[in-house]
């Protein structure tokens, strides 16, 4: 991908994210009604109106201006996901957040060239926080991110999810062993904690059972401001499962064998 369409896609990248928000924001802290999709083994799947819409308006745009482009999205399934260039969208990352009115959920749109996230938005609406990650670096709301030195895990403060997202065993004790030796632990992160890494505010995220539209977005912006995202093998994490992501890569380098302690075939 040349400089000139790396700009243009990220314009493109960012007329999607203002389709989505122009639905998702007038439904957020409003009674919806919510269905468990049931798609997690071991979580609540909730879905609204507004995470369904919100993909259809992206889709819609994505075929009036890509119509050679792929696009795989959590509500609508594959499209041409076999296409060079291919747009990797979570309409609402976060839904049980957005039911319950915190403003940790986000539109998630990555664009992947081959298999690889090379642009990145995470675009909070209610907050007015646009953060996006690329080639030229990571930036919220145009201002310039970048992670903070922290290559000790004694003094990291370190973001997740949920427990329930490792499967109890040795994977969940892998995660567990790692959290009981950082300085602080934030839990109902989502992919807000990401963008704290990006912010330098966070330095670790440790999640599982995730789906690639769960964390492409977040992985140019984690790399574009200075981190290291991977799987627990350290491989890539686009296709999702269990990821750690880390400001600083000396940081990521010292917790990655501990977790993969937890895995079946370490």
């Amino acid at each position: 991908m040349t400089p000139q369409q790396s700009s243009e896609f990220l314009a493109f990248a960012h007329r999607l994210a203002d389709a989505a928000a122009w639905i998702t924001l007038p439904l957020f802290r409003t009674q919806l009604d919510v269905v468990d999709k049931g798609d997690r083994e071991r979580d609540y799947s909730a879905v609204t109106r507004a995470d369904r819409e919100a993909e259809q308006a992206i889709r819609a745009l994505i075929r009036a201006t890509h119509p050679d482009h792929g696009v795989i999205g959590e509500e609508h399934g594959a499209e041409r996901a076999d296409a060079d260039l291919t747009w990797v969208i979570d309409p609402i990352d976060g839904t049980k957040a957005f039911i319950t009115g915190f403003p940790t959920w986000g539109t998630l749109i990555a664009l992947n060239e081959r298999g690889r996230p090379v642009l990145g938005i995470v675009d909070q609406p209610y907050t007015r926080e646009r953060f996006v990650g690329g080639p030229d670096g990571a930036f919220l709301n145009g201002r310039r991110l970048r992670t903070r030195a922290c290559p000790d895990l004694s003094t990291a403060r370190l973001g997740m999810t949920t427990v329930n997202m490792f499967t109890p065993g040795p994977e969940r004790a892998a995660f567990e062993a790692v959290r009981d030796r950082a300085a602080l632990v934030r839990s109902g992160g989502d992919c807000y904690s990401y963008c704290m890494v990006a912010h330098g505010l966070l330095d670790v995220v440790i999640e599982g059972d995730l789906a690639p539209w769960d964390i492409q977005g977040c992985m140019p912006l984690i790399e574009g401001a200075g981190g290291a995202v991977t799987d627990w093998r350290g491989g890539s994490a686009a296709g999702g499962g269990l990821v750690l992501a880390c400001g600083d890569p000396a940081l990521h380098a010292r917790i990655l064998p501990m977790l993969r302690g937890g895995l079946s075939s370490a």
